[in-house]
């Protein structure tokens, strides 16, 4: 399996020196607006939504290999990103519809890659929600959909991202001691499916498959055990064994402690992963001093705990492995500037 010359380039730019992706995460949209509203007591404007995204930008590229974004308010921000950073930019809607079943996605009606690519994206990013156990005609429209944007991106040559988020198709609540059960065979069967050729996937942003708060003698344990620390471990061995593409871990809103912590598990169990997509594990805990104390004082935190955060996230990456040996590429061909 080779790499064309456009996504090689684009790989390359969001990669660091050693081919791993330290990626930050800057995407997020309804969830953060709601956040920011939250904590403010009041409305949210745009320009708000831009600032916060710039500040982050600005603080936290020179600790990272590029930054992921929105073209909704993301684009200012994109321009106050260190050099070293490379750009991805994110091509689906915010959220799904909940009009029907099945958490059905759907792209930003007024993009496409070609105007991401021209945008300035290295890559591009799309996010769906996604369990193999959902019934097939809401998975096969998943299917075709992920196949449309996979071609899209082999016509424009650029690198394509595929962030699947798990849920439990029957309504549970995905935080509970019985969806921690289910989620290891929901995060394979993610990976098993999207790893093939057909879909056009360079790299799969995946979960972690297990959840941390329920790994029996982890420090962020919560006191109900669905595995212990071996069964974890095998977890991450039996999702990472299907890929036959890089993957890189998201965080998934989890604190800097969890999401470090099962970073450690990962290496414990000798998974390759290629890096990591790390967005709210790094900046969540500034939301209040932005929405309170406004950008001077969310900098401040910025430079202190939020730089805090994302070394603590990179000095977990020596354990990650560079994503082109999937690919067939030297580390000449890879790293080559």
């Amino acid at each position: 399996m080779r790499i064309t010359p456009g996504k090689l380039a684009g790989m390359k730019d969001v990669s660091d020196g050693r081919g791993v992706i330290a990626a930050a995460a800057m995407d997020q949209r309804g969830s953060l607006k709601k956040a920011l509203a939250k904590e403010r007591g009041g409305d949210v404007t745009d320009q708000m939504m831009g600032e916060f995204k710039s500040a982050v930008t600005e603080v936290l590229t020179p600790h990272a290999s590029a930054i992921l974004l929105d073209p909704e308010w993301g684009l200012g921000a994109s321009k106050r990103r260190s050099r070293n950073a490379g750009l991805l930019l994110a091509y689906e809607q915010s959220g799904y519809d909940n009009t029907r079943p099945g958490r059905i996605p759907d792209l930003l009606p007024d993009w496409s890659v070609r105007r991401l690519k021209e945008a300035g994206a290295n890559c591009v990013k799309v996010l769906i929600y996604y369990t193999p156990f959902d019934a097939r005609p809401i998975n096969e429209e998943k299917h075709a959909f992920v196949e449309r944007i996979g071609d899209e991106c082999r016509a424009n040559d650029i690198p394509f991202f595929l962030e699947f988020v798990g849920y439990d198709a029957q309504g549970g609540d995905e935080k509970s001691l019985e969806f921690a059960a289910k989620k290891p065979d929901i995060v394979a069967g993610s990976m098993a499916e999207f790893t093939k050729e057909r879909y056009g996937v360079d790299v799969m942003k995946v979960e972690v498959p297990v959840n941390m708060k329920f790994v029996e003698g982890a420090r962020t344990f919560g006191g109900q055990k669905a595995y212990t620390p071996e069964e974890a471990q095998a977890h991450f061995r039996k999702a990472a064994s299907v890929a036959t593409k890089p993957f890189i871990y998201l965080s998934a809103g989890v604190s800097n402690a969890e999401f470090t912590e099962s970073l450690e598990l990962a290496a414990e169990a000798g998974v390759a992963f290629a890096g990591v997509l790390c967005g709210r594990a790094t900046w969540k805990d500034g939301i209040p001093v932005y929405a309170k104390q406004g950008v001077a004082e969310f900098k401040k935190w910025l430079q202190s705990e939020g730089v805090r955060n994302i070394q603590n996230v990179n000095e977990r990456l020596k354990a990650a492995k560079p994503w082109y040996a999937c690919y067939g590429v030297s580390a000449v061909e890879a790293l080559a500037v």
